[in-house]
């Protein structure tokens, strides 16, 4: 019994990380890096935005007219939405620098926790993107049936 058990675990196939490999993963934490620091830049401007739209908007009336229902619904109602929007591009941007920094110093130096904990957290990124997806493609149905039904009333 004891030797089939170590005929099965000397059977194991362990995972080989070849060179071309290492230089596509090493590629990838290039790119992540530059996609984490564009997306940095962009959600800090989002948040800026959203602290300094307000204060335009309660300046100047004709553009809270042209913002249309946003511009109506007050100054706070834009600075949560836009400190959302911010905080939606932030994370992503966190997740993609980790995984830029623990993948370059797995890749670089061999060293399998770092390796392990940059694909870790591409899975948390891809996680967030597919959760956000969801709930867009949910928000389109909503809409879409909210509008029907408003038609129908009509």
């Amino acid at each position: 019994m004891m030797e089939e058990f170590e005929q099965q675990k000397a059977e194991e196939v362990k995972l080989v990380v070849t060179e071309d490999m290492r230089s596509y993963l090493y590629d990838i934490t290039k790119w992540a890096k530059f996609l984490s620091v564009v997306g940095f830049v962009i959600s800090v401007f989002i948040i800026l935005a959203a602290f300094s739209i307000p204060a335009l908007v309660n300046s100047n009336p004709a553009i809270a007219a042209q913002m249309g229902q946003l511009g109506a619904s007050g100054a706070t109602i834009i600075t949560v939405i836009y400190f959302v929007m911010g905080l939606l591009l932030f994370y992503p941007s966190i997740l993609l620098n980790r995984v830029a920094n623990k993948g370059k110093q797995g890749v670089l130096f061999g060293d399998q926790e770092n390796l392990n904990q940059a694909i870790s957290n591409l899975k948390s990124l891809f996680k967030f993107w597919g959760i956000v997806t969801i709930a867009i493609i949910a928000f389109y149905f909503l809409m879409i049936f909210l509008v029907g039904a408003g038609m129908a009333v009509a």
